[in-house]
């Protein structure tokens, strides 16, 4: 099996990417309702509110990421056919991304116009930072795989990791924004290998 192949497949099973779109819409709406029509305060708090949306959106599909698949077995498949546990990490990180965050820099548009935030700044800033997200989730996924309230456990994992992204992203660094999603992507797919692996013995 091939690897774009791996990550088509992995789309499949993350379907759903209009949930984070109208997850990230329904944040934005609430923040401008709860703060009212004061603009420069709506401005101050609207790229932070922005940037956590984003990070919860990230982890809506973290539940069944790694999960179902080693629990119906597709995981032990896969590896018995020779291809490496990193390998499909890698997919599923590619996947996971995919599943996500097109949709998420669509809403960052609405989103952002709602809360009058820097929509062009935002959008860049996100399609940066959330390879970073969507690694840190393919982390958790993996540590909690097969654990009970495993997406519970997941958010709590990767909520303190990804302070570093948010204050990154909400501060309109983009250079520290890319070295962080590089540094992540890198790391992910070997990290959540080594948990999986952990986890068998």
């Amino acid at each position: 099996m091939s690897f774009w192949r791996l990550v088509l497949r992995g789309v499949d099973i993350g379907a759903g990417g209009l949930i984070p779109l109208v997850f990230f819409v329904m944040v934005a709406s609430m923040t401008a309702f709860a703060i009212g029509p004061d603009a420069a305060l709506l401005q101050r708090v609207g790229a932070g509110s922005l940037w956590v949306a984003a990070l919860l959106a990230a982890l809506l599909p973290v539940g069944t990421l790694i999960a179902e698949d080693v629990a119906d077995g597709t995981m032990d498949q896969l590896r018995v056919r020779g291809i490496a546990v990193e390998t499909i990490m890698a997919a599923r990180l590619a996947a996971h991304w995919l599943g996500f965050a097109p949709a998420l820099l669509v809403a960052a548009v609405i989103g952002g116009a709602m809360l009058g935030a820097d929509v062009p700044a935002l959008v860049t800033g996100l399609a940066l930072g959330t390879p970073a997200l969507a690694g840190l989730g393919l982390v958790a996924a993996a540590l909690v795989a097969g654990a009970r309230g495993g997406p519970a456990l997941a958010g709590l994992i990767v909520l303190p990791l990804a302070l570093p992204v948010l204050i990154f992203g909400s501060a309109g660094d983009l250079r520290l924004l890319a070295a962080a999603s590089l540094v992540v992507t890198a790391i992910a797919p070997f990290a959540a290998a080594a948990a999986l692996r952990q986890g068998d013995g």
